[in-house]
């Protein structure tokens, strides 16, 4: 029988729930590394006197806070009529279009109101001015269609690296007609093809432009505050990492459905987890293991009687959301792995694949990109692959870094279409930040970061990180009345783990 306990109570102290003892003792602990959080410290500690009840005594129940206000602001990324026959050049112009405006303002602030704006076609040589345009990086080591292709003909294919970066890398500013090779105070080997940005200097007389300085978008005009007064939390995981051959991922995932449904933990634990409010699931709900390139690659009569390794992993999946639902909101998203389209924004997952789960209204299956507003607070998040995107082709080696840079860009997903799939819109773009949203998000992480980014005109944006679940048993809450945030591991120590002898006290 395993020994189901506490390695580190919210309360600080260790405490039994039942069982016998047992080398394998899964447990459940905020992060180590943070100061004691009150979150859900203070509320703990004053029911932890409950497990000293007699046995006979009727154990207490508590009612789950209810959001006041929901409302999915997901629209944009809702695809209707599908069309892929168009160019992907329309997605670049409404970009460019649509963020040109507020990248002029941008520059007029930061160099003065005379200061000269031109496009690439007007350019005098030595005369300074900006120019806003679309950035375009040439990398030689960027991988091409010929990978996919040698692959086939089982010649030797260019080999994954973690980044495609050099220093013989160069950056081009375009505009509707014409580009130009940038030089100067401009950091190549950071930026990224597709962002939008404005650029100080004068052409030189070999045709490139000598770039003194430049500027994003920054921060999106503010939205109105109206979070709740009390504490209430949202939970964020990612990367379940289902049908997966770990089976300690799997313990932790049921681990983290017990908590939250309250199955799991003392009176105060209990108490605590009915404040929170609603479960977002960021994406790869599947595990990388499912994936099968048989299916695309053989004919369908050599693969009719196979049966897919994603299926077993999907009614794992129901039956963990069946749990969920029953108890607390969830909404959805897909990602990289999961049963859906594979190009951004990934739509809904089928409600007819979660037979059990969908049969409650409180299960909402929502695209990746996700926006909402939960009790006046908006929400704004990504499966993780945007950021990951990014880190191959920049510099940049911190997925928080990564975020908040793209947020002060004024755009999710500036690599889409070029090194990242997305559909191609020819009207709008839907990845540009047009307001500031309260919580921005990305999942699949390596590691939890948090940082709460203030603007200059009252903008606070709560940036999060939610890290890979499959990986290191890491969910996250976010507290909708301050913005703090705070990192819950789920995890067990083994019978070779230096912890694995760790004295449980009832």
């Amino acid at each position: 029988m395993v020994f189901w306990g506490w390695g580190r109570s919210f309360s600080g102290g260790c405490c039994a729930l039942g069982g016998s003892q047992s080398l394998n003792s899964p447990v459940y602990f905020p992060d180590p590394s943070l100061e004691p959080h009150a979150m859900f410290s203070e509320q703990a500690a004053a029911t932890a006197q409950g497990l000293l009840a007699p046995p006979s005594a009727e154990p207490p129940t508590f009612p789950r806070v209810a959001v006041s206000g929901y409302s999915d602001c997901s629209q944009p990324f809702q695809l209707g009529e599908r069309s892929f026959a168009r160019q992907y050049s329309h997605i670049y112009a409404v970009r460019l279009a649509g963020m040109r405006p507020g990248l002029e303002r941008r520059a007029r602030s930061r160099w003065g109101n005379d200061v000269v704006l031109r496009r690439l076609s007007e350019l005098h040589e030595g005369e300074k001015c900006c120019v806003v345009g679309t950035l375009f990086k040439s990398m030689q080591l960027q991988p091409s269609i010929l990978q996919e292709i040698s692959e086939e003909h089982n010649l030797v294919p260019q080999p994954p690296l973690p980044k495609y970066i050099q220093p013989s890398d160069e950056l081009m500013l375009e505009d509707e007609l014409q580009r130009i090779k940038l030089e100067g105070a401009i950091d190549v080997q950071r930026l990224v093809t597709g962002t939008i940005v404005a650029v100080y200097g004068c052409e030189q007389d070999d045709g490139g432009f000598l770039v003194e300085d430049h500027c994003f978008a920054d921060l999106p005009p503010p939205l109105p505050w109206s979070g709740p007064s009390s504490d209430r939390y949202v939970l964020l995981a990612s990367g379940l990492g289902l049908g997966s051959v770990s089976g300690e991922a799997l313990l932790s995932t049921q681990l983290l459905v017990d908590v939250v449904t309250g199955q799991l933990g003392a009176e105060g634990e209990q108490s605590c987890a009915a404040h929170i409010t609603r479960v977002i699931l960021a994406g790869n709900l599947l595990s990388q293991n499912t994936q099968s390139r048989d299916t695309i690659n053989k004919a369908k009569y050599l693969t009719k009687k196979t049966q897919a390794a994603s299926v077993e992993a999907v009614k794992m999946l129901d039956e963990i959301l069946l749990q969920l639902c029953t108890s607390v909101p969830v909404d959805v998203m897909p990602g990289e792995f999961d049963p859906t389209n594979y190009t951004l924004p990934q739509q809904p997952l089928h409600r007819c694949m979660l037979p059990l789960a969908s049969a409650y209204a409180t299960l909402r299956l929502v695209t990746n990109p996700y926006q909402a507003s939960l009790d006046g607070v908006r929400f704004l998040g990504t499966s993780g692959q945007n950021i990951s995107d990014i880190f191959k082709y920049s510099s940049m080696d911190d997925y928080l870094e990564i975020l908040e840079w793209t947020l002060l860009a004024g755009h999710i997903s500036p690599t889409a279409p070029d090194t990242l799939g997305c559909y191609p819109f020819y009207k709008s773009d839907p990845f540009i930040l047009t307001e500031c949203p309260h919580v921005y998000f990305c999942g699949n992480a390596p590691h939890f970061q948090s940082k709460l980014l203030q603007g200059k005109e009252g903008q606070r944006v709560l940036l999060v990180t939610v890290p890979d679940f499959s990986a290191t048993q890491t969910a996250c809450l976010v507290n909708l009345r301050d913005l703090s945030c705070q990192p819950i591991t789920f995890s067990s120590f083994g019978a070779d783990s230096e912890d694995g002898d760790m004295e449980l006290e009832h």
